[in-house]
């Protein structure tokens, strides 16, 4: 006749991996430049120069593109989970005016609620060139590169001589 024992070792076991496994979250990645709260406190707008703000905060993450005196400091906190694609927890976005003189004039906040997609028209900006067919595609590069001409006697790149 067989008896039925518990064994605790295994359920010790599985009891310590559950325990292990509900602690791992998915990770969290922080990017960009988020400025700190005592330091943003210290620019005032109509005293603070670029110089200063560039030494506190450091260099921009990015300066816009048609006015030169509007920086932006991006920070962008994700989360990944498995092989999915990473999902955005929070954005944060500084943008810091410059009058003509270099002198803060503007200091502004944009959050993730502030978030706007923005979905580019097909028809309204046609790319220059033409359409493929789906066998120009394929077949396209067929012919258009032939073997290095080593007629003028040097090395070729691939050849490894000095």
């Amino acid at each position: 006749m067989m008896v039925n024992k518990f064994r605790p070792i295994p359920l010790a076991l599985a009891a310590a991996l559950a325990i292990t496994l509900a602690g791992c979250g998915p990770p969290e990645d922080l990017r960009g430049n988020n400025p700190d709260k005592k330091l943003m406190a210290s620019i005032k707008p109509g005293v603070t120069d670029k110089a200063s703000v560039s030494k506190l905060l450091g260099s921009p993450s990015s300066v816009a593109s048609f006015d030169p005196n509007t920086w932006y400091y991006i920070s962008q906190e994700t989360q990944n989970v498995a092989f999915f694609k990473p999902r955005i927890k929070d954005q944060k976005v500084v943008s810091i005016s410059f009058n003509k003189k270099g002198i803060v004039e503007h200091i502004g906040y944009l959050g993730i609620k502030d978030h706007v997609d923005v979905v580019p028209n097909g028809d309204a900006t046609p790319a220059p060139g033409r359409e493929f067919t789906l066998m120009e595609q394929l077949i396209g590069n067929f012919g258009r590169f032939s073997a290095p001409d080593n007629s003028a006697g040097g090395p070729s790149p691939t050849s490894g001589a000095p």
